[in-house]
C-alpha cells in the first residue's frame, strides 16, 4: 500500500491499498506483471516448502506483483491480514474445503447455496470420507444441532444465493467456535462495502471477484480473506500446489474495477431499492425478496448487519417459466443472462424442480421445503446495475404489463 500515514476511508482504499506509484517509471496506475518467471539470487529455492510470505518473486504460481497488489486491496477493504486471490470464486471455494477439511472431518453446510458449491458438497466431498450436514443456517438451533465432535467448518452464504436469506454472522462465528470449527462466510452478494464479516468474528471471508469486485463483467476471479496464521499455509497447500491461480491480466481488471467499488455499491443500492418497490406495487407480482424492504422476513438483521443492502434481488411471478420466455425476448436494456454484480442489469429464471433435481438433487425433505418457501414454483433472480433506475423499471414494465392475469 502506498506509504499513508493516517486513517482512511473506503473510498481511499479502493483507490489507494495495494498500489504505489512505479519507482523506475513513476507511472500511477500499477503495471501489470504478466511475466510467469522472475530472476532469483543463486540460493534460492526451488520448493515451495522453502517460501515464506516476504519472499522475492520466483514463479507466477508462487506468486506475482500484480496478484498481490490485488490481495493487498482486497484484504484492506474486508479489514483482514491477508487474502490469496483465485482464478475463480469456485476455485477459492475449493481451496478453503480441500486446505480446511480432511478424510474423517466434517463440515455444517448452508442449505441453499451458489449451484457449484451445493453440487461439490453434495457428491465431490463426501467421496474424500469428509461427511456434510446441510442445514437453514438462518435457523442457529439447527446449525447447533447439526455441529458433530469432529466438525472443523461452518460454511454459510449471506445473503445466499439465489434466495437471499440472511444469516446471523456474529451469532454463527459464536456457535462455530464455542465448538471448535472455524466460520466461512461467502460475502460475494453483500460485499465489504455491506458487511465485514471479520469484524463481526469469521475466521474466513471467501469472494467470486467475478461479481461487485470487478464489477464489469470482463475478469473472472475469487478470493479468501483471514488471518495470515491460517492463510499462509492454505497459500501453499492449496493455492500454489492445486494451481487455480488467478492471470495478472485479470487480478489488474478486477483490481481497476475495485476502485469504483464504492461509489458502485451505493449506486447499486440505491438502484435495486428503487426497483423492489416498484415490483412490490405491480400486481402481477407475486413476491418480492429485497434485504432492503421492510416485507423482507430478516430485515431487522439486514439493517443490523448490511450497511449496504447490494444490488440483487428475486422476485415471483405467476406462470414464472413462461413469463422467462417473455423477459428474454423482449426487455431492452437488462440482459437476459446468468452472473451478477455487472455494471449492467442481468436477470435470470431459476425454476425450482429443475434446481431440485440438479444442484439440490440430493436435498432433504426439510431443504425442500425451505426452498419452496422461498422460491415457490421458480423466481427471477434480478442482479440491479448502474443504469438509470427509471430505464430499468419502465423495461421491467413494459413486459409485466403484457403478461396474461
Amino acid at each position: 500500500m502506498s506509504k499513508i500515514e493516517f486513517q482512511i476511508g473506503e473510498r481511499t482504499k479502493a483507490i489507494h491499498c495495494g498500489e504505489e506509484p512505479d519507482p523506475v517509471s513513476r507511472a500511477s496506475a500499477p503495471n501489470i506483471a504478466m511475466s510467469t518467471t522472475f530472476l532469483t539470487d543463486a540460493d534460492a529455492g526451488f520448493s515451495v516448502e522453502e517460501m515464506d510470505e516476504d519472499a522475492a518473486w520466483i514463479y507466477t504460481r508462487w506468486g506475482n506483483p500484480t496478484i498481490h497488489q490485488l490481495e493487498e486491496k482486497v484484504a484492506a477493504l474486508e479489514g483482514g491480514e491477508s487474502a490469496i486471490a483465485f482464478g475463480s470464486g469456485m476455485a477459492a471455494i475449493s481451496a478453503t474445503l480441500f486446505h480446511f477439511l480432511q478424510a474423517g472431518d466434517h463440515a455444517v453446510v448452508s442449505d441453499v447455496a451458489y449451484a457449484a458449491m451445493s453440487e461439490m458438497t453434495n457428491e465431490l466431498i463426501p467421496k474424500l470420507n469428509i461427511s456434510v450436514t446441510k442445514v437453514n443456517t438462518s435457523d442457529l438451533g439447527a446449525v447447533e444441532k447439526a455441529i458433530q465432535p469432529n466438525t472443523k467448518l461452518v460454511y454459510i452464504e449471506t445473503p445466499c444465493n439465489p434466495l437471499l436469506r440472511l444469516t446471523d454472522i456474529e451469532a454463527a462465528a459464536k456457535l462455530a467456535h464455542e465448538h471448535g470449527a472455524l466460520l466461512a462466510v461467502d460475502s460475494t452478494f453483500a460485499t465489504p462495502l455491506a458487511t465485514q464479516p471479520l469484524e463481526l468474528g469469521a475466521d474466513l471471508v471467501i469472494h467470486s471477484l467475478t461479481k461487485y469486485m470487478g464489477g464489469h463483467g470482463d475478469a473472472i476471479g475469487g478470493a479468501v480473506v483471514g488471518s495470515k496464521r491460517l492463510l499462509a499455509p492454505m497459500r501453499k497447500s492449496t493455492a500454489i500446489r492445486l494451481g487455480g491461480i488467478i492471470s495478472p491480466f485479470n487480478a489488474w481488471l478486477i483490481m481497476r474495477g475495485m476502485a469504483t467499488l464504492p461509489i458502485r455499491m451505493k449506486a447499486h443500492a440505491d438502484h435495486a431499492m428503487a426497483v423492489a418497490r416498484f415490483l412490490e406495487s405491480h400486481p402481477k407480482v407475486l413476491r418480492v425478496i429485497y434485504p432492503g424492504l421492510e416485507s423482507h422476513p430478516q430485515h431487522e438483521l439486514a439493517k443490523k448487519q448490511m450497511r449496504n443492502f447490494s444490488g440483487m434481488l428475486t422476485f415471483q411471478l405467476k406462470n414464472g417459466q413462461k413469463a422467462a420466455v417473455d423477459f428474454s425476448k423482449q426487455l431492452q436494456v437488462i440482459h437476459y443472462a446468468v452472473s451478477l454484480g455487472h455494471h449492467r442489469s442481468l436477470i435470470f429464471y431459476l425454476h425450482s424442480a429443475d434446481l431440485l433435481e440438479t444442484s439440490f438433487k440430493f436435498a432433504t425433505e426439510q431443504q425442500q421445503e425451505s426452498w419452496n418457501d422461498y422460491a415457490g414454483e421458480g423466481i427471477f433472480r434480478l442482479s440491479v446495475g448502474l443504469e438509470d433506475a427509471d430505464d430499468l423499471i419502465r423495461d421491467l414494465k413494459n413486459v409485466l404489463d403484457q403478461l396474461p392475469d
